[in-house]
């Protein structure tokens, strides 16, 4: 799945978007392939095999009507050098199996289909986003979800890489969201303008299998007779209870929409950010700085992105950058003395390790350091970390290192979690250190050395880096 897409182009078939379309479908048919492009005042545009099966096989379009009246516009569009994986990933989030593949002048080079990717692989998550974007209630949404575990485990079993069973996991879970939002048209939340996020892990699309659903929602400043806030929590709430029926589980702590905390005008938010950047060290200050770098929006981005507003205009000053830093360096990896890991000591899981906590929570925190930092949240925490090294902020090393360790102790607890998928049990981030092979034990050992060796390092030197980056970084 490392391979770039150019490798596996088809051919492209042209077509003006004025020729027939019976005369296009006889072209494609000519050339033995699925689609054609079509230039179009509008831009680049597509029509495939499903196009004609679907609306001129149906009497939707006639087959001596122009072929623009058929095609998408404009077509969806890939770099060339992207990766099979890439590919998979952008079919999946848009329900699509047709990419048009772009060169570095971005004209079409070629198109590549889902077919061409790697059969068994493309075949379920797009079989489950496909089920979803067809769904007409709720009840058929919630049918289609339940097609995910199954592929989750799948996926596992063909070893595709953890990180990537990851992405095409919150593809699938976004796509939930979005459909049962525009299929329960909730009569209170049309009466405004309304971005709903997701946050955490799925936010950075890096959720396991097992995790638990963190929402937001931000609201346009009302207008003149605007539902009480609480009437837009209690609509969120019953959002959430439909999500729930899909198997999403809202998270059990309230990080919800309809919780007030996750849940305020765009206004609100403003203030409540303000707040913080002024008094990092205050009670929330953990909690806010999560939700600032870990947030994204599914609906109306553009009202969305109030929460990642300090990242895109920072106002804060050293201060703020090392009360973060602070919150980053508070999650430690279990390094000790029993089997060289600390384990809990009370409790249910006595004897045991935490992997998200001890191995996951620290590299991930430290990737929304680098966002704050660097004042771009986007992406997973690879990608977070791999742009800090490109600013100095991290050296090289440091970012593979942390890649490295984020990306083992990730694939074990998939795995962990893929399992208890399989058997109907219940998942857990927990293991036992004498239940691992003693090679296990090692890597996840030395992973947890290396991460707190570049916590200690940052802890360090952490103001002369900030100073050797561009003055956008460097604060007062």
């Amino acid at each position: 799945m490392d391979r770039p897409l150019v490798q596996l182009v088809r051919p492209i078939v042209w077509c003006r978007a004025t020729d027939r379309i019976r005369d296009v479908a006889q072209r494609i048919s000519e050339y033995d392939q699925s689609c054609a492009l079509v230039s179009t005042d509008a831009g680049l545009g597509i029509v495939t095999d499903h196009d004609f099966r679907h609306r001129v096989a149906a009497g939707e379009v006639g087959v001596d009507a122009p072929v623009s009246e058929l095609a998408t516009v404009p077509a969806l569009t890939i770099d060339q050098h992207a990766t099979q994986a890439a590919g998979l990933l952008r079919m999946v989030e848009h329900a699509i199996h047709h990419l048009v593949v772009l060169d570095e002048t971005d004209e079409p080079v070629g198109v590549v289909r889902a077919v061409d990717l790697a059969q068994v692989e493309v075949r379920d998550p797009l079989v489950v986003r496909s089920a979803i974007e067809a769904a007409t209630t709720v009840d058929e949404v919630a049918e289609a979800a339940q097609l995910l575990p199954g592929t989750i485990v799948a996926l596992h079993d063909r070893e595709v890489a953890a990180t990537h069973i990851g992405a095409l996991h919150a593809a699938v879970v976004d796509a939930i969201i979005r459909r049962v939002l525009q299929l329960r048209r909730d009569p209170v939340l049309a009466q405004v303008r309304y971005s709903w996020l997701v946050l955490g892990s799925l936010a950075r699309r890096e959720p396991l299998p097992l995790s638990d659903l963190d929402t937001a929602l931000v609201w346009a400043d009302p207008p003149p007779d605007p539902p009480p806030a609480e009437s837009i929590r209690e609509a969120a709430g019953r959002i959430l209870d439909d999500l729930r029926q899909c198997a999403l589980v809202p998270c059990p702590h309230g990080t919800g929409a309809n919780n007030p905390t996750f849940s305020r005008s765009r206004a609100a938010w403003t203030a409540a950010i303000s707040d913080w950047q002024r008094d990092p060290s205050g009670e929330t200050a953990l909690l806010m700085s999560a939700m600032v770098t870990d947030s994204r929006p599914l609906t109306e981005p553009e009202l969305g992105r109030t929460l990642t507003s300090p990242i895109d205009d920072p106002t804060g000053s050293s201060r703020l950058v090392r009360h973060l830093l602070n919150e980053a360096l508070g999650f430690r990896p279990p390094t000790g003395f029993v089997r060289d890991f600390v384990v809990e000591h009370n409790g249910e899981h006595r004897g045991q390790l935490d992997l998200k906590k001890g191995g996951l929570a620290p590299v991930a925190a430290l990737g929304r350091w680098v966002s704050m930092v660097t004042g771009d949240a986007r992406g997973t925490t690879p990608e977070r970390l791999r742009r800090g090294a490109d600013q100095g902020l991290l050296t090289t090393d440091e970012a593979q290192t942390l890649t490295g360790a984020f990306q083992y102790v990730y694939a074990m607890v998939l795995h962990e979690e893929a399992e208890a998928l399989r058997s109907g049990a219940t998942g857990s981030t927990f293991v036992a250190p004498g239940d691992l092979d003693s090679l296990t034990r090692r890597h996840l050992r030395e992973s947890f050395r290396a991460i707190r060796s570049v916590q200690a390092r940052l802890d360090e030197h952490w103001l002369a880096r900030l100073e050797r980056m561009s003055p956008r970084a460097s604060m007062a």
